[in-house]
């Protein structure tokens, strides 16, 4: 059975930076290299799974082929990497408390007192591991929900500490993706929560081997190499992640920021062949350039967060690039199709409606 190489992905300064969005451009990249991918994700709530979570608390339950509810990252994998994932790619807080409970309750530990180290981080560890045992991954990709530094997060961060030194050197690999933010009003990219963030992650034990930097501007090679010296990083292993119009560019600028080439530098892997994103391009191409377009109304309890229909979106998007048609989406509360004051007229602009799904009858009624 072939040894796999794990690839951990951590955030820090603030959440919602997009590291379920790099690690899947990651995934991308090295998938064209040749290799077989798969990511996972570990969350730091208490909860088992997100299947009873409020869409508005952490956007989409996204269920999986084997029935299981996850976090929405899930389906940004599968739609990257066209793979199909399972209960094994996402575990929380909730569920590795579970099982080292019920082993408890079973007498595994043989009457030991049970503590977060060594129990709880060797069951994450384990869980690390599940998808690499089946001998079907080259590489495995573990994003590491929340923020460095919140207290939620800090037995995952031990685990991987701890799993670098069990694996050993060029065997798994830290990608720490931090904020560069703007400040207008001195109109300059400031490195300092950066600087912190990755302090706080060597104060834990971990120094990260790769940092990308998310930003709205250019980052200019003063900047970078001042996160370099302060982050203590290699100069090229500063890797800019700049806006973009849409997540599937991503792949792209992480390929000409040379990421993956990074990520096998320190793996200590050759390229299996030359990699070849053409369809990838020629998607992006086909949603950027579309020559059509229509009009969708979607009629939800939760659009005032469109993550809760998150692989709805996603869906249109897919197909509007395979009919190279651009769809606009027009969020409809579905409360408001019951008050008098509502304008159906509207509703006649449209060239469909989509109801989505949501728990319980309140304003589906009708």
């Amino acid at each position: 059975m072939a040894f796999a190489k794990h690839i951990f992905v951590t955030g820090g300064v603030a959440s919602s930076l997009g590291k379920g969005i790099i690690a899947s451009s990651l995934a991308k990249l090295l998938q064209a290299r040749g290799f077989s991918v798969t990511i996972q994700k570990f969350d730091p709530y208490i909860n088992i799974d997100p299947g009873t979570l409020n869409p508005y608390e952490h956007g989409e339950c996204y269920v999986t082929d084997d029935g299981a509810e996850t976090d929405l990252d899930l389906g940004h994998y599968e739609r990257f990497l066209n793979i199909t994932t399972s209960q094994a790619n996402n575990i929380t807080t909730g569920r590795i408390y579970h099982n080292v409970i019920q082993k408890e309750r079973q007498g595994a530990y043989l009457g030991k007192t049970v503590q977060v180290i060594p129990h709880i981080t060797d069951e994450i560890k384990r869980n690390f591991q599940l998808l690499a045992t089946t001998g079907k991954y080259d590489i495995i990709i573990t994003e590491i929900g929340g923020c460095v530094g919140d207290i939620e997060s800090l037995p995952f961060i031990e685990a991987v500490r701890q799993i670098k030194w069990d694996l050993g050197e060029n065997n798994a690999i830290v990608v720490h993706l931090t904020l560069v933010p703007y400040l207008q009003a001195a109109g300059e990219l400031k490195t300092k929560p950066s600087q912190h963030s990755v302090k706080t992650l060597a104060e834990a034990g971990i120094q990260p081997d790769i940092l990308v930097a998310r930003c709205e501007h250019t980052l200019p090679e003063e900047i970078r190499r001042k996160l370099a010296l302060f982050c203590n990083v290699d100069f090229e292993s500063v890797i800019e992640a700049i806006d973009t119009d849409t997540i599937y560019d991503v792949p792209l600028l992480m390929q000409t920021e040379r990421l993956d080439e990074r990520v096998l530098t320190k793996l200590r892997l050759a390229s299996r062949r030359k990699p070849d994103i053409n369809q990838w391009k020629e998607f992006l191409y086909k949603i950027k350039n579309s020559t059509d377009e229509v009009n969708i109304g979607l009629i939800g309890k939760y659009v005032e967060l469109h993550d809760a229909y998150k692989s709805i979106v996603e869906s249109f998007i897919h197909a509007g690039a395979i009919n190279e048609c651009k769809v606009n989406i027009q969020w409809i509360q579905s409360e408001h199709l019951e008050k008098r004051s509502f304008d159906f007229k509207k509703l006649g602009e449209l060239d469909a409606m989509l109801v989505a799904p949501g728990f319980g009858d309140r304003w589906r009624r009708r």
